[in-house]
């Protein structure tokens, strides 16, 4: 019979006629026969089964094999012998001998007859020593999937006892190399199914014999965090992980971030691949592991692993989001590494380029996967901006991406921040701060923040790009009594000559901490500000005391000293004078005190009083005549500047203080034209820009802050004033006139108010638009006025009274955030410099200013503590328009030469502080010297300790690969693409592998 099956199918007859003759042949051998018979049907349906290259070949073998096990048992069972197994075990069968890719097929299949038989034991015991033997052979996932399909239906073949751990273990070896060759879908998915085979099978170990779980997974732990293969361990054992129970993760991390034989590398290798596994589909419980593993490791305080890993590996997590099938689980691995990731804006900033062209391709997928999403990426991006405020530059692309998400409130967002935090101990991470490979291509340096130290950060930057006040810092000579000072001329110097990418003020901070903060706690940069001027001043004028007293004791000479230098330096740069009068209404006199001042508090007006234009504000030109004196008295003031003028009448435009117009050489100057805000009149480009791009028809603008702040201010009821003439307390009016403007006016929007509901600072969110040119009313006396205009500086009449000095903006310190007590300073800066040549006749007229100082040529930087960057003017205006809680706080202006500030460039010109740059004194140039070879040296260190753990990290694809498939391509297949739910194969195995 074996002869006529052997021809039957051997035949060139079709298959449908061959399947009809062993139809015929099958149901012959299910009738009594001899043991030879037998024995030759089997030998030859084994022969077809293993050797057959055709599958109806390997059909015909198993059909036969399937009736001689049922219906003749014996000779099945003497056939299929333990010798006979052995053989094709160690040896294969036939001409393929060992490459016969069926015997663990043709072994299953058999065992189904024998396993009553007597000789069943003999055979588990050969087959649990033979499936280890193979396992350590490293079979193909094809040969690992069969062994596990064999050992799932035959679990009586398993290995026991130690055999049993070694057995896991070594599948976990072979699970480690498994590769995928093929990049086509199906061959992918036959490829995930014997991968989900072969740890199913140690899943179903492990539910019968716990105790093979931990040697278990201290293998894999020693597979991922070998340094020594050359090749990295397959993602395929990110599918072992899922089936870990959970109950046991606890223990787990705690046993491995504690075990001190595991080096840093050994660590960051391990976590790395970890994360890697984030691309395995269908895996469970992937993230919580990853996640878990992390916080172990915070816990411990491992937080250079941590960086380390994060920002090495946090692009390629965001690139999964891109894939429906692993979308979940990357997304909850990025949130909690963002969300850790608290003490720079490194990894966040990584990302920014990418998230537009993410939520652009999640928009077009339109799923419920998408949405969910976009939702908590949104989310987590508002957390970012929260937590690193002062990239205005950076976030905008990103803002416009996600303005029609979902926004988070405060709190949400602190909660959300609160509860991933590595440590609730900021000192902890001191060291760890952004590591900045050079310097800023700007060429400017940063300032390292000491722990909520931005507010001091800013001013700082601000005061360093007040050239005039900078180059006087550095001239300083030695022993100048002034220890405070001193120490800002060295910081200055650093700021100046340094190689760092940014230094640490810690030496200045503890020097100007004014005694009443709270260490690490958020404090205002405007009270810090007046308090470190008011030290530097006060220092200042005690030195001069000591001298002048030393000067009175000795023969030094009495020579004539110009009155401006014995101003100190804080004066010159800063200091400004203003009078403040007072007018009785019941006997009209007038009580006036003028005093000094380094900075103007700009209040908000009331909502329902608008300054611009209002009938209830006077014009700064009309402040004080009109009635400050008494309407009887005003022909006395005949040829005075205090010659009352026509009050405003309602509806009739007044501008206090203006922005700047310039006229073209050539052009009819317009009589009609005003230079008042809201007047229509001919602006410079540069000012008309600013307004346009940051004031709103409703937003206030810094001019109605200065006027309101001119403005009188009527005292009645509770507020009367107590009039010395009157002797008692009557109703009066209060008005304040500016007598000197300062070299460098500092503004003050006074955006902090008490809520009395809330007992607590509120912050005034209005959006300010603020003039980069504009002109400040002073007050002058008559022989100032003529003084003036005999230097040919204003061609004003005498009697004027008011002269309208230039400023250019030149520094706005930004406060991000809604309290004063939290949030974060940065700022905006330029250089500012004189127009006017060195050596121009002083009593000349001055040369008109150069188009450069007027426009937007001049470079705007924006510090914002380590990180110096290019920014531009659009981006100061622009900034609460972008972000609500990002408001400008304190504004620099810098006087333009000529007018009043005649005296003051003359006494620095004297001085020889103006021109030219500052040389330091021999200590100061060599400390520098030697903090910048110190420098050159912890660099190389640096670099060599971190190549040493960079090529710690398992090499993995691109990460940029996956967003150059998001071509958006229409004609893209569906499934596992970017935008699909299941096929696309070139995606699909670049998501895998």
């Amino acid at each position: 019979m074996d002869k006529i099956l052997e021809a039957v199918v051997m035949s060139s007859y079709p298959n449908n006629v061959k399947q009809g003759l062993v139809r015929r042949v099958i149901e012959a051998a299910k009738q009594p026969m001899d043991s030879e018979q037998c024995w030759s049907m089997l030998e030859l349906s084994t022969k077809l089964y293993l050797t057959g290259d055709t599958k109806f070949k390997r059909e015909i073998g198993k059909e036969v094999l399937e009736v001689y096990g049922h219906y003749h048992p014996e000779e099945f069972e003497e056939f299929f012998n333990v010798r006979f197994l052995l053989s094709l075990l160690q040896e294969g069968y036939g001409p393929l001998g060992k490459r016969s890719h069926y015997v663990l097929d043709y072994i299953q299949l058999g065992l189904q007859f024998v396993l009553e038989s007597p000789s069943a034991n003999s055979i588990f015991s050969l087959l649990r020593i033979e499936v280890l033997r193979k396992v350590c052979e490293r079979p193909s996932p094809k040969q690992c999937a069969k062994i596990s399909k064999l050992l799932t239906q035959h679990p009586q073949c398993i290995p026991t006892g130690k055999h049993q751990v070694l057995f896991c273990q070594q599948l976990i070896r072979c699970i480690g190399q498994f590769q995928c060759v093929s990049e086509g879908e199906e061959d992918i998915m036959e490829f995930l199914e014997q991968v989900n085979k072969v740890s199913g099978l140690l899943q179903r170990i492990w539910r019968t014999q716990t105790s093979a779980i931990l040697p278990s997974l201290k293998e894999l732990f020693t597979i991922i965090s070998s340094t020594e293969e050359q090749e990295a361990p397959s993602n395929a054992l990110a599918s072992v992980v899922q089936f870990v129970p959970l109950e046991l993760m606890d223990g787990v991390i705690r046993n491995l971030t504690n075990d001190d034989s595991i080096t840093d590398v050994q660590m960051m290798t391990a976590i790395g691949r970890m994360i890697d596994w984030v691309s395995w589909p269908l895996g469970k419980n992937i993230d919580k592991w990853i996640i878990a593993l992390l916080k172990g490791l915070a816990a411990v305080k491992k937080f250079s692993i941590l960086i380390e890993v994060t920002l090495s590996k946090i692009e390629k997590v965001f690139s999964k989001l891109l894939y429906p099938i692993v979308r979940e689980g990357a997304l909850s691995v990025l949130q909690y590494m963002l969300l850790s990731f608290q003490h720079s804006h490194e990894a966040f900033h990584l990302l920014l380029p990418h998230i537009p062209r993410l939520v652009a391709s999640l928009k077009k997928e339109d799923s419920n996967s998408a949405v969910s999403s976009l939702e908590q990426l949104a989310e987590l991006i508002h957390c970012m901006f929260f937590r690193f405020s002062g990239f205005p530059d950076l976030y905008e692309p990103v803002l416009e991406a996600i303005k029609a998400l979902p926004i988070p409130n405060e709190d949400r967002i602190k909660h959300l921040l609160g509860q991933n935090a590595w440590t609730s101990q900021k000192n902890e991470l001191a060291c760890f701060y952004p590591r900045l490979a050079s310097k800023s291509e700007t060429g400017k340096i940063g300032l390292i923040n000491l722990g909520n130290t931005c507010y001091m950060n800013s001013i700082i930057q601000s005061l360093f790009m007040a050239s005039d006040f900078r180059h006087s810092v550095l001239n300083l000579t030695e022993g100048n009594s002034q220890p405070l000072m001193t120490k800002l001329q060295w910081l200055f110097a650093f700021l100046e000559h340094s190689q760092r990418p940014a230094i640490s003020p810690e030496s200045f901070l503890s020097a100007s901490w004014p005694p009443w903060f709270t260490p690490g706690a958020q404090q205002d940069c405007s009270e810090y500000l007046k308090y470190l001027l008011d030290r530097l001043h006060e220092e200042e004028k005690t030195g001069k005391r000591i001298y002048q007293k030393l000067k009175e004791s000795s023969l030094m000479s009495q020579g004539v000293e110009h009155p401006y230098l014995n101003k100190t330096l804080i004066e010159k740069m800063f200091g400004g004078k203003m009078m403040t009068k007072i007018r009785c209404l019941k006997c009209l006199n007038v009580s006036s005190r003028e005093e000094a001042f380094t900075d103007l508090s700009l209040a908000f007006p009331p909502s329902d009083r608008h300054v611009r234009g209002s009938k209830s504000v006077l014009p700064v030109e009309e402040i004080g005549p009109q009635f400050i004196e008494p309407p009887g008295n005003t022909n006395q003031l005949s040829g005075s500047p205090w010659v009352r003028r026509k009050p405003a009448m309602a509806g009739e435009p007044t501008a206090p203080v203006e922005t700047l117009s310039f006229q073209e050489p050539g052009e009819q100057a317009n009589p009609s034209s005003s230079n008042a805000v809201g007047v229509g009149a001919t602006k410079d480009p540069l000012v008309a820009f600013g307004e346009q791009a940051s004031a709103p028809k409703d937003s206030k603008s810094v001019l109605d802050l200065i006027n309101y702040f001119l403005s009188p201010e009527r005292l009645t009821a509770e507020n009367k004033y107590h009039c010395e003439k009157c002797a008692s307390l009557q109703d009066a009016e209060k008005v304040a006139e500016l007598t000197e403007g300062p070299h460098y006016l500092i503004l003050t929007l006074l955006r902090f108010s008490f809520d009395p509901r809330t007992m607590k600072r509120k912050k005034i969110l209005d959006n300010v638009s603020i003039p980069v040119v504009l002109k400040l009313p002073v007050l002058v006396t008559p022989e100032e006025t003529e003084g003036v205009c005999q230097h040919g500086k204003d061609k004003a009449a005498p009697e004027s009274g008011f002269m309208s000095i230039v400023y250019d903006l030149c520094s706005v310190v930004v406060h991000s955030g809604i309290s004063s007590e939290s949030g974060h300073y940065y700022c905006y800066s330029r250089e500012c410099t004189d127009t006017i040549p060195h050596g121009q006749p002083r009593d000349g007229a001055p040369k008109p200013p150069s188009d450069k100082q007027l426009d937007f040529e001049i470079q705007w930087y924006l510090f914002n503590d380590t990180r110096v960057s290019f920014s531009s003017f659009e981006s100061v205006s622009n900034i609460t328009s972008f972000f609500p809680k990002d408001t400008a706080y304190v504004l620099f202006y810098r006087q333009r030469p000529g007018r009043q500030s005649c005296q003051l460039h003359e006494g620095l010109a004297e001085a020889g502080h103006l021109h030219g740059e500052p040389s330091l004194h021999k200590d100061l140039m060599e400390a520098i010297s030697k903090d910048n070879i110190l420098y050159l040296q912890e660099q190389e260190k640096e670099a060599r300790n971190r190549a040493a753990y960079i090529s710690a990290l398992p090499k993995s694809p691109l990460w940029w690969r996956d967003f150059d498939k998001d071509k958006d391509d229409d004609n893209s297949s569906g499934g596992c693409s970017p935008a699909a739910g299941g096929g696309g194969s070139g995606s699909f195995h670049g998501l895998v592998f």
